[in-house]
């Protein structure tokens, strides 16, 4: 499972450095690449094992509406098998960089079955709107259901 988060930066490449934490999930998934993929104005990476459970379950939709076909254009469409070198770095496609804005400071978040890929002022601004979603009853009502 991917936890955590870590500050880095992008090289002029388009390069990052994937934390050796995140790099240890990765490989017992028994690659050294990942799937990139776009959603949320930030990426989505995931190891190949988990990558190909969700493939599964989105071939497998009992019904595809107008809204899941974009959706898989989009989602699966965007996605990259990028592979990790011997000194832990990935290199992201021109297009998934400029989806989500990396420039120079970026984030990584562990989030469970994927970890994401941050430009530094996208992560501060959904971390802005997750203190708006704590003033949210609602959302306070799901989060307190998962005893926390």
């Amino acid at each position: 499972m991917f936890r955590g988060s870590s500050f880095h930066t992008i090289d002029p490449k388009g390069r990052i450095i994937v934390p050796t934490r995140f790099r240890e999930v990765i490989k017992e998934s028994g690659t050294d690449s990942i799937m990139i993929t776009r959603m949320d104005s930030c990426l989505f990476a995931y190891a190949h094992d988990r990558w190909a459970e969700l493939e599964q379950k989105i071939l497998h939709l009992p019904e595809k509406s107008e809204e899941m076909r974009r959706f898989q254009r989009f989602f699966i469409g965007g996605a990259q098998d990028c592979k990790c070198d011997a000194q832990g770095r990935v290199l992201i496609p021109p297009f998934l960089k400029q989806y989500s804005e990396l420039e120079k400071e970026i984030v990584l978040v562990g989030v469970l079955d994927r970890f994401e890929i941050w430009s530094r002022e996208n992560w501060d601004r959904e971390n802005g709107l997750q203190q708006k979603d704590m003033g949210n009853e609602q959302v306070r009502r799901e989060i307190a259901q998962l005893g926390i």
